[in-house]
């Protein structure tokens, strides 16, 4: 009966949120209302029924149909954005001769700022004095530094990895296979469009209708896309609500001085992508107003990749970025320099399970070193659950540290990965504008506009 009320309840309001819908609410207020009904909810359900009880082990299941669902159809239409955004970009001949411009400017600012942000947690770490010794290891954390090892042993050194960024097989990389599979596609997108400008040159009425088959199946994809953020609201909702009724509230508290840390490390690289923002002469706080709904949705979904179509829609309708540039900006963050997960994440382990093996982190030589693997291991972290366990694996293999000890933060994992993955999205969309501030291609009438009236959907 729990189960039945709990589902009704749900449904309930996910029925006021198509009745706000109804009543012209703007969609950004329709996520923002959800955010907090899932709050509530999930406090409500774990205040109940307690935590761990079976009625909430059994009704999430049926809550991940709305969260989980919404989150995969996502992850289904980012891969083919990806390709037919890059291809496009070449059609709509909004790259040009700045293409190797543009990608060096996203690629330094994704890197660069992933080097700020593992200095931030190493600060941090030194701050709060923090250090894996002081944490107890139950059952789940030794399982889960086991499951760290064996993850260990699949992963390549770092000329292979970068080796399997190129894409030997397209099709497979398409369907998102691999953790470079990303980088891949832009890679084999990218050659299309300049077999295209080749193909224009030489053969000018077949180039038409190449273009005409591409702008076809970009609008296309658009549309799926607009179908598909429509379900936000519903998504954050489920989302939201089954991550605190699960959450393990006795564990955040006993390791709460880690939990502040990581979102202290967190919210000082948030507050550098602003002065980024400001020195390129642009407002911080128009930034802030224009992305807070895409970064709501990377907090809740915890997922790199499926915030992919906000973050483009985000770029082009409401910060001005041309497509081209988004396009690059957006499918490059996916992977490459990552500020949450691949940069204060494994800084902050890597301090904190050195001196547990008798090494002092804070040795000038300790701290470079960690730096500057944190930015070269920051490509091809994958955009979607367990990036951050995978770059985590890489910085301390390469630092010559025990992986075991990557899982001793399991129990607060779900809540430090929310705020790595908004991070990460942030970074993304600055590099964007970064890159088309510095190229002169930045609409600022649009990313000065504050009258809201433009909707992602």
């Amino acid at each position: 009966m729990g189960i039945i009320v709990n589902i009704a309840i749900l449904i309930g309001l996910m029925t006021f949120l198509y009745f706000l819908k109804k009543k012209h609410v703007k969609f950004s207020n329709r996520v923002f209302i959800a955010l907090a009904l899932g709050v509530v909810f999930g406090v409500v359900l774990q205040w109940v029924y307690g935590f761990g009880s079976e009625t909430i082990t059994e009704t999430m299941p049926w809550f991940n149909i709305i969260g989980n669902g919404y989150v995969k159809l996502l992850q289904m239409v980012a891969m083919p954005l990806v390709f037919i955004s890059i291809l496009a970009a070449f059609t709509k001949v909004t790259i040009g001769k700045n293409l190797g411009k543009i990608a060096t400017i996203i690629l330094a600012v994704l890197i660069g700022t992933t080097a700020i942000a593992a200095t931030f947690g190493i600060l941090s770490t030194a701050v709060f004095d923090l250090d894996a010794s002081q944490i107890m290891q139950g059952e789940s954390e030794i399982a889960r530094g086991e499951e760290i090892e064996q993850k260990a042993e699949t992963v390549k050194t770092l000329p292979e990895h970068i080796l399997e960024m190129f894409p030997s097989n397209p099709f497979l990389d398409l369907t998102g296979a691999r953790s470079t599979s990303t980088i891949a596609v832009v890679i084999f997108a990218a050659l299309l469009g300049f077999a295209y400008l080749q193909l224009r040159r030489k053969d000018e009425e077949t180039a038409n209708t190449v273009k005409k088959g591409v702008d076809a199946i970009y609008g296309l994809v658009m549309g799926v896309v607009r179908i598909v953020l429509q379900l936000t609201p519903y998504g954050v909702l489920a989302i939201m609500a089954r991550t605190v009724a699960t959450s393990d509230f006795g564990a955040i508290a006993d390791l709460g001085k880690f939990v502040v840390a990581s979102y202290a490390a967190l919210i000082a690289m948030f507050i550098v992508h602003l002065i980024i923002v400001s020195l390129t002469g642009l407002n911080p706080v128009i930034y802030v107003r224009k992305v807070a709904e895409t970064l709501i949705f990377a907090f809740s979904s915890r997922s790199s990749a499926a915030t992919l179509p906000l973050n483009l829609q985000t770029q082009t309708k409401r910060l001005g970025v041309p497509e081209g540039i988004a396009n690059f900006a957006g499918s490059f963050g996916l992977s490459i320099g990552q500020n949450g997960c691949a940069g204060v994440y494994p800084a902050m382990l890597a301090m904190m399970i050195a001196p547990t093996v008798g090494i002092d982190p804070f040795t000038p030589g300790f701290i470079g070193m960690l730096i500057l693997i944190v930015a070269i291991s920051s490509f091809g972290v994958a955009g979607v659950g367990g990036g951050a366990t995978f770059a985590a694996i890489i910085v301390l293999s390469a630092m010559d540290l025990p992986i075991a000890l990557a899982g001793i933060l399991i129990s607060v994992e779900p809540l430090i990965d929310m705020g790595r993955t908004a991070l990460n999205v942030s970074g993304s969309m600055v590099s964007g504008i970064v890159s088309s501030r510095i190229t002169k291609d930045l609409n600022t009438d649009i990313y000065n506009d504050t009258t809201e009236k433009t909707s992602l959907v």
